[in-house]
């Protein structure tokens, strides 16, 4: 176990030591936000900083991620509107040249001249103009035209609604709002339009794919993502043969003479927890009612089977509680399921253990259903911008739910993680044979107590490549990650209890689960590479090589 447990040491630190160095190039090489966006010519000022950082607020208000994508995350039913400014944007400035050199539209000319005006195209568009010592980005007059155009166009449709894109009626009608919209996305594609300084690829690594500015994958990241993939196949088989080849002639365990559970009986506070399982099976319920709304969606646009549901319930609102259920009812069963088996690890009833089980699920209740109406209230816009993000709706892919029940949940987290590890090390204290199997439960516990606080670390104002480095923390580290080692060790646990394996085998499998899911989730993958220059080969290389 000595080994065992120096490897999966090595791994934490080795995981945190590149996801911490990675955080450090996401704030350092993250797209910049100009001060002013300006007219070469005229001097013209187009948008401002303050127009762009409030535009992305306003974006979250409606739904961000749940009404569309930005740079491929969110929504697929409206399109990524990075991708969709681009390509309209392009359109307009070839079909000005078309029309000016060959009298034609750009789709009417023969491949040969169309292929001229694209390489024009990509010099105009890729070429960096921001200017570091002034913080001003300067556009050209024609593509100033091409902007208004799209902004002409994104007003009209936030405004009027699309049953294509399952968007509602009325989304947005402010005007400035409107403008600070459209300040927004004109940032997000400049950054992924547009090349890094001294380099061939832009600020998202070439990412939405738009051949008409050479948008396309790199050969690095062809190369890279297939040695990764050969890299995972090659180490899973090397741990698999390692596993087989310590473990060979290994008697098994010996059958129980008696059964396991015939002793077993609940404890008040473990009575206590079967209401958490009622609710779980109502949320699911729930999360199944609002999935076959929100799918029909896709179909209908914006009614329900002809009645117009999206003057009361849009789209963006059933989505984004579909997605929401699945992290409240998931996260509440482990919770559960840790408050149920706390009793059976120190093999006693803890006082007042009932009454935080009571407590939080009270908490759990209120947490649902004040984010569920703020989430409402929020995409009608009846918040301003700061109210919105602690009470309304934050605008991120399963961390839609406002600052405020943010806060308390993980209050709720920490309460838990006290609730359940005094088990867990009273249990260690008194059962040596375990020991090694409660100190890697002790870890998860803790674990998920603490890592939910990462997606409080960034606020209202943030970048989006920063927000969306920590929302990677929450969702797939500490969801993804932590529960799913929280799982195994739990189900090593059980099974260890009635005697289906043996401690060392629990043991064994418990801190080996620990290290093959966390040396796989814990470095960051493609959501972050994307705002990295060639350092992104490395990352994709290290999990596989780790695992």
């Amino acid at each position: 176990m000595k080994k065992i447990w120096l490897i999966f040491s090595s791994i934490m630190l080795l995981s945190f030591a590149v996801l911490v160095w990675v955080g450090t190039e996401i704030y350092q090489k993250q797209p910049p936000i100009p001060d002013k966006v300006i007219v070469q010519e005229t001097g013209e000022v187009l948008f401002t900083k303050d127009d762009i950082q409030t535009g992305q607020n306003v974006w979250e208000s409606i739904g961000g991620m749940e009404m569309g994508s930005i740079w491929g995350h969110g929504s697929y039913v409206a399109p990524d509107w990075s991708a969709d400014w681009i390509h309209k944007e392009a359109i307009y400035i070839l079909n000005n040249w078309s029309e000016k050199e060959f009298a034609k539209e750009y789709e009417q000319l023969p491949a040969v001249d169309q292929r001229i005006l694209q390489v024009k195209l990509r010099a105009a568009i890729k070429t960096n103009t921001y200017n570091s010592s002034t913080k001003e980005i300067t556009i050209s007059r024609l593509r100033l035209a091409a902007i208004q155009k799209n902004m002409n166009y994104y007003a009209a449709l936030f405004k009027n609604g699309n049953a294509k894109y399952a968007m509602q009626k009325g989304v947005l009608t402010d005007k400035s709002k409107l403008f600070q919209l459209n300040a927004f996305l004109f940032w997000t594609s400049w950054a992924a339009s547009t090349d890094r300084p001294d380099q061939d690829y832009t600020y998202t690594s070439n990412w939405p794919h738009e051949p008409l500015i050479g948008n396309t994958l790199t050969n690095d990241s062809m190369i890279w993502s297939g040695f990764s993939v050969i890299l995972l196949i090659l180490f899973i088989g090397i741990l698999t043969f390692y596993y087989l080849k310590t473990h060979e002639g290994e008697e098994g365990i010996a059958k129980p003479t008696a059964d396991p559970m015939k002793s077993f009986k609940l404890v008040p506070s473990q009575k206590a927890v079967l209401k958490y399982y009622i609710v779980i099976s109502l949320l699911i319920a729930l999360q199944v009612v609002l999935g076959a709304i929100t799918v029909h969606y896709t179909v209908e646009g914006q009614g329900f089977f002809g009645f117009e549901l999206s003057k009361f319930l849009p789209y963006v609102v059933t989505r984004t509680w579909h997605t929401q259920l699945a992290v409240f009812w998931i996260a509440a069963t482990w919770l559960a399921t840790g408050l149920f088996l706390a009793p059976i690890v120190s093999g006693k009833e803890m006082k007042v253990h009932i009454y935080g089980i009571n407590f939080l699920f009270v908490a759990l209740l209120i947490i649902v259903l004040g984010s569920m109406a703020g989430e409402w209230l929020g995409v009608h816009q009846f918040f301003d911008l700061t109210t919105n993000f602690f009470f309304g709706h934050q605008g991120y892919e399963y961390v839609d739910l406002g600052r405020f029940w943010q806060i308390l949940l993980g209050v709720g987290l920490v309460l838990w993680m006290i609730m359940v590890g005094r088990h867990v090390v009273y249990g260690i204290r008194k059962n040596d044979d375990s020991k090694h199997l409660l100190i890697i439960l002790l870890i998860s516990v803790m674990a998920i107590g603490m890592f939910f606080f990462s997606g409080l670390v960034y606020g209202e104002n943030s970048s989006l490549p920063v927000i969306n480095y920590w929302r990677w923390w929450l969702v797939h580290l500490w969801v993804e990650g932590f529960f799913e080692v929280f799982a195994t060790v739990v189900i090593a646990f059980i099974f260890f209890k009635l005697e289906i394996i043996s401690v060392k085998t629990a043991s064994f499998t418990a801190i080996t689960s620990a290290c093959i899911f966390l040396s796989g989730g814990l470095l960051v993958r493609y959501i972050i590479c994307i705002f990295l220059e060639h350092q992104y080969k490395l990352l994709l290389l290290v999990p596989h090589l780790v695992l």
